[in-house]
């Protein structure tokens, strides 16, 4: 994977949650320079892998060829990456270790909790709607169950995929050639790609801005945070997929027991 990005001044590091003797890849040239050009055609990537995402299923009837569109979301931006960067696109992932796992449960749970807290203040100010996803699993069963689980499992990593790369990006921008302190600009662009994943969930609430930035935003900057202390994509992919497992679940034993009562 080439030289482990590294940044010793501490003043610049969240200590309290970044891990010492490593940094995000590249935005400082670590493991390799990755030019504006280059980071462009990977924002491409990820736009084109959203559009295909978003418009994909309608094309598509067979529930297991629906793979084909979370798989191509998924690989179409980091084979661009691997384009521009070379093997060096691997440096999106770290070596897992064992506590790795308690993380990606620990900050499962505490996005879940988070989730709650606001899902409770908003149902209060404001009208809501439902997240389709959330409720059309509750009616799945046996086998469909099982492929529906797979499937946003796979979609989920590429929905780490399309937050992490546009904060690298970011970061290359504010930090690597903008000069801006790195605590700035780390701040910066986990606000700005946590409205970006908003907005582009906007569908999902039936285009409720308030509900998408306070609900979805407010998670992903939660789940960017396994990203910001291992540096590995795996771990935040891991916690969020065990995160929205978790909200499946929840449903489909409500459904279940209210179909017994």
């Amino acid at each position: 994977m080439g030289n482990t990005p590294t940044f010793s001044n501490d003043a610049e590091r969240f200590n309290w949650l970044e891990r010492p003797d490593d940094d995000f890849p590249f935005y400082r040239g670590q493991p390799v320079w990755l030019s504006t050009g280059a980071w462009l055609l990977v924002l491409l990537a990820v736009a084109l892998g959203f559009l295909e995402l978003l418009y994909g299923p309608g094309l598509v009837s067979a529930g297991p060829a629906r793979f084909v569109v979370v798989f191509l979301y998924v690989a179409m931006p980091l084979a661009v990456l691997s384009l521009v960067a070379g093997q060096h696109w691997r440096a999106l992932f770290r070596p897992i270790r064992a506590i790795d796992f308690l993380w990606m449960i620990g900050f499962a749970i505490l996005n879940l909790l988070v989730t709650l807290v606001t899902g409770t203040i908003m149902t209060r100010l404001i009208e809501t709607t439902a997240n389709k996803a959330v409720a059309g699993a509750s009616q799945l069963a046996g086998s469909d169950l099982l492929l529906f689980f797979a499937q946003t499992g796979v979609q989920l990593v590429g929905e780490e995929v399309m937050s992490i790369l546009p904060f690298l990006a970011l970061m290359y921008w504010l930090c690597g050639r903008g000069g801006m302190r790195r605590k700035r600009a780390i701040i910066v662009a986990a606000l700005i790609v946590a409205a970006l994943f908003a907005v582009e969930h906007l569908p999902t609430y039936n285009w409720n801005l308030l509900q998408a930035l306070l609900g979805v935003g407010v998670a992903r900057i939660v789940l960017l945070l396994p990203y910001i202390m291992t540096k590995s994509l795996a771990v935040s992919a891991g916690a969020h997929i065990l995160n929205d497992w978790m909200f499946f679940g929840v449903s489909i034993l409500g459904s279940a027991m209210a179909a017994t009562k």
